[in-house]
């Protein structure tokens, strides 16, 4: 195991332990990369009280359906799926086409409103903490999140367990501990969302380079992460 991985590990165990004791009811929104996975991991293993769901937009690989099937099977539980609202996809796609996020920002970042900013705020709601795989290192809009934040846009804490850990150390654990991974990550792709929105990256390449491969590295969020004012949240602490 790489030297210090276990450091990271027993933090982030810590930082989970937390969340679940002092902002019950807390969730994981749970994007199935291999961050995400490692977290799925740590929760499940633990029995820790925290929800784990992810969004279903309509738009995913089919790999993606096979992964929640096998981690089913790995931990004896299922993750639970939350779906746009039917009306407002096809008011989108009236209106704008199925792949009208490709002509501009805009209809992207509406298409990506409407398939993931929307139904998380309801798997949020109620919702005392929210969970995520988030990294510093994934990409330019994330080099100065914060460990734990306050969400103002979801009302409720935000901790981002692996924020420091680096892409060696995320698959350093999945390898140690047989952790179950998307199909996708072998073929090239580190970054994983709807299936017209995500490409294999050639290598050098900077690991977000296969999302919204067509828009400018700093447009490349959905939403889901965003303060108020559309920035995400920056970090309180030194690194």
């Amino acid at each position: 195991m790489i030297d210090g991985l276990q450091h990271r590990v027993d933090a982030a165990r810590k930082l989970l332990r937390r969340a679940a004791r002092e902002f019950a009811p807390a969730a994981f929104a749970n994007s199935l990369g291999a961050e995400d996975m490692v977290l799925t991991d740590l929760i499940f293993t633990k029995a820790l009280s925290i929800e784990v769901f992810t969004l279903d937009t309509g738009r995913l690989p089919n790999e993606t359906y096979a992964l929640l099937d096998a981690i089913a099977v790995r931990y004896g539980k299922p993750v639970q799926v939350i779906f746009p609202h039917t009306g407002a996809v096809e008011a989108y796609v009236s209106n704008h086409g199925v792949n009208g996020f490709y002509n501009s920002v805009e209809l992207r970042k509406a298409c990506c409103h409407i398939r993931k900013v929307e139904p998380l705020r309801r798997a949020l709601a109620g919702k005392q903490a929210w969970i995520t795989g988030l990294r510093r290192a994934q990409a330019v809009t994330r080099d100065d999140l914060a460990v734990e934040s306050f969400d103002a846009g979801n009302g409720l804490m935000k901790f981002n367990p692996l924020v420091n850990w680096s892409h060696e150390e995320v698959w350093a654990y999945v390898r140690a501990h047989a952790v179950p991974y998307h199909p996708l990550h072998d073929r090239g792709y580190p970054s994983i969302g709807c299936a017209p929105c995500t490409r294999a990256i050639a290598p050098g390449e900077d690991v977000r380079a296969g999302r919204w491969w067509w828009e400018r590295p700093e447009s490349r969020e959905c939403g889901l992460h965003a303060l108020p004012d559309g920035r995400l949240e920056r970090a309180k602490e030194p690194a």
